[in-house]
């Protein structure tokens, strides 16, 4: 048996070659084989391990990008908006908890007031006028760079107050910077026992022959019932987005 042999065993075995007595070679090249059969298995253990390592790293590594340094996410697009109807319709306070802000106390806006109104897909830069006589002749000033209409009126309002709300959502459809925008019609007020549903308000605003060929939605709606509101908005964001990707074609 060479010397060489025994360096190359593992430190226990080696104790064991050199006890052994020098004639019983059989048992010694046994113990050589096994020793060298181990250091075999040892060895393709460790290189298994160390690519179990790596992959664990890569892996972790892997997770570690993408809750810590992904990048921030794309911009959602903007839309610019303008929202009309008459005092008391229920416009401030609408938006007012789109943005989950406090309705109480809101009073009538004087002039106009601009608000941007976030939902997961898109964002609206609203435009809201005040719907007193006094500023409603001014409206049309505000129209120009609009993508879409918010007109809202108080479905629970006196027959002669709902007649000038009809009255001034015809002129909005009919107005030449509006008439191609979509538009968002909410029969506002829904929790009130005197409201009319959205199907008396088509009906009495005689809307079908109206808005032919034009893109709007006409939905109830009311501050008890938010999460409604937003699915509504929702909608109308699809009609925006429509209306969006038109221009792009052109």
């Amino acid at each position: 048996m060479r010397a060489g042999d025994v360096f190359l065993t593992c430190h226990c075995c080696a104790q064991l070659i050199l006890i052994l007595p020098p004639t019983n070679s059989l048992t010694l090249e046994a113990l050589l084989v096994c020793c060298r059969g181990i250091r075999l298995l040892v060895s393709t253990m460790s290189e298994h391990m160390q690519l179990a390592v790596a992959l664990c790293r890569i892996g972790l590594y892997t997770c570690f990008r993408a809750l810590c340094c992904k990048g921030p996410p794309p911009p959602r697009p903007e839309y610019d908006v303008v929202c009309i109807g008459l005092t008391g319709a229920g416009k401030t306070s609408l938006l007012s908890r789109l943005c989950s802000e406090s309705s109480d106390n809101v009073g009538p806006t004087t002039g106009f007031s601009i608000k941007a109104v976030p939902f997961p897909n898109a964002i609206l830069n609203v435009k809201e006028l005040g719907g007193a006589d006094n500023i409603k002749k001014y409206w049309s000033r505000y129209y120009q760079g609009s993508q879409g209409v918010i007109f809202v009126l108080d479905s629970a309002s006196s027959d002669e107050d709902l007649e000038a709300a009809r009255n001034e959502l015809h002129s909005a459809l009919q107005h030449p910077q509006l008439c191609t925008l979509p538009f968002l019609i909410l029969a506002n007020h829904q929790d009130k026992p005197a409201a009319r549903t959205p199907s008396q308000v088509k009906k009495y605003f005689e809307l079908e022959p109206l808005a032919r060929g034009k893109r709007w939605i006409l939905e109830g709606s009311s501050t008890d019932h938010m999460e409604a509101a937003k699915e509504i908005f929702t909608q109308f964001i699809s009609l925006l987005e429509d209306k969006d990707l038109e221009a792009d074609r052109i």
